[in-house]
């Protein structure tokens, strides 16, 4: 996005140098990702990185609003799905934009989904490291938009996730997370904190208290849960059982309380008024459909990757939904291809990445994460046999 550093970078990229970055990330935790690390990162302009914080901050002040939980009361697919104790900020926030252009010919970001839960945090340190470590990344360029270095941006995550608790205390709950396509994120995660990666059928629980069996046999009783565990899968797999409901009333502290997955969500949506917000509907509250449907994709409220969004849209295919109340209308968003490759240029996403500080009662972008695509959508089945595609992070002109 930086034509100098973009044509620099290219000139000197080898397969040799990707395929030594690529052995040393996953000698690292010696583990293979299951997704895809592209060729580059990303060179993001001032301006650029002066929109996205914008855009971070207008959302935030409708978060941040005295009203906002009672806005998203109906976010939750169930209402016995809420869990109890919850906070009252969330912890974690993800913000995705799409990089398009405007009607001048510049860059824009535009929002396409938001989240209330951890992302790869930990991973993209990992990642970011390679990338200097293997390529010649400029010294003024970094992954932390606010002149955050490597080691604050770790101590304060270990700060939010561990704190004063013994890190044996601490777990970063998933569903069997060694065959998660995230879990070289967990393996980094727990190298930094020494927090414990469980699944949720290894967790007990008597009367009000959680605990976990450590390799010696011995109770631990747990008081902080880290959840990676995403709603959606976890109510697919009734195979995997379990003592501990999420709905239970238990002793502990969630580091990312589990409500905030459907608060800040797709749902959130239609709240958010910006010039880096598409026009997005709650379908059941649309009396009329609009004139130029083909211009937006429609969006299941409660799914993850990608999975049942519709980029051709009928008004047959609404009419034919079971529950409207389910679904989200949105324009689409037209990512521009602006990341020059060997072929032809990748468009690319931009994950903001936040966090709530118990400290300041502030939440501030501490990273970022960059996905780049060659297809019509960003995911891994738009992009098989490309290159210079897949899991990236940005590097913000400082």
């Amino acid at each position: 996005m930086i034509s100098q550093y973009r044509k620099t970078f290219n000139e000197k990229f080898s397969e040799e140098k990707y395929q030594a970055f690529l052995k040393d990330i996953y000698a690292e935790h010696n583990h293979t990702p299951g997704f895809r690390i592209a060729e580059t990162p990303g060179f993001i302009p001032k301006q650029l990185k002066k929109q996205l914080l914008e855009a971070c901050d207008e959302i935030m002040e409708v978060i941040n609003r005295p009203n906002f939980k009672e806005l998203t009361q109906g976010a939750f697919l169930k209402p016995e799905l809420m869990v109890p104790n919850e906070d009252d900020a969330p912890k974690f926030l993800q913000f995705d934009f799409g990089i398009c252009l405007d009607e001048n010919g510049q860059l824009i970001p535009k929002l396409i989904e938001l989240q209330g839960f951890p992302s790869l945090y930990f991973f993209q340190e990992l990642l970011e490291r390679k990338y200097r470590e293997h390529y010649e990344i400029p010294p003024d360029f970094s992954m932390h938009p606010n002149d955050l270095s490597t080691s604050d941006f770790l101590a304060l995550l270990q700060e939010e996730i561990v704190g004063d608790t013994n890190p044996k205390q601490v777990i970063l709950l998933e569903l069997e997370p060694h065959l998660q396509a995230t879990a070289i994120d967990f393996y980094a995660t727990v190298a930094h904190t020494g927090i414990k990666l469980l699944c949720i059928s290894k967790l007990k629980k008597r009367g009000k208290s959680l605990f976990y069996l450590d390799d010696d046999g011995n109770e631990v009783k747990v008081l902080k849960i880290y959840n990676r565990i995403i709603f959606d899968e976890l109510y697919q797999r009734d195979d995997i059982k379990r003592e501990f409901n999420f709905t239970d009333e238990v002793d502990v502290e969630w580091i990312g309380h589990p409500n905030w997955f459907f608060r800040i969500s797709k749902y959130t949506m239609p709240f958010l008024k910006s010039k880096y917000v598409p026009n997005s509907y709650h379908l059941d509250t649309l009396e009329k459909l609009p004139s130029d449907l083909e211009n937006y994709v429609l969006k299941p409220l409660y799914s993850f990757a990608g999975a049942g969004i519709q980029l051709h849209v009928t008004p047959e295919m609404i009419e034919a939904l079971p529950d409207k109340s389910n679904y989200l209308l949105q324009k689409k968003v037209v990512y521009h291809p602006i990341i020059e490759t060997m072929d032809v240029p990748s468009k690319c996403e931009i994950r903001m990445m936040l966090l709530h500080c118990k400290k300041t009662n502030k939440t501030k972008v501490i990273s970022n994460l960059m996905r780049l695509s060659k297809g019509e959508m960003i995911g891994v089945k738009y992009n098989k046999d490309r290159t210079w595609v897949g899991a990236s992070v940005g590097l913000f002109e400082n």
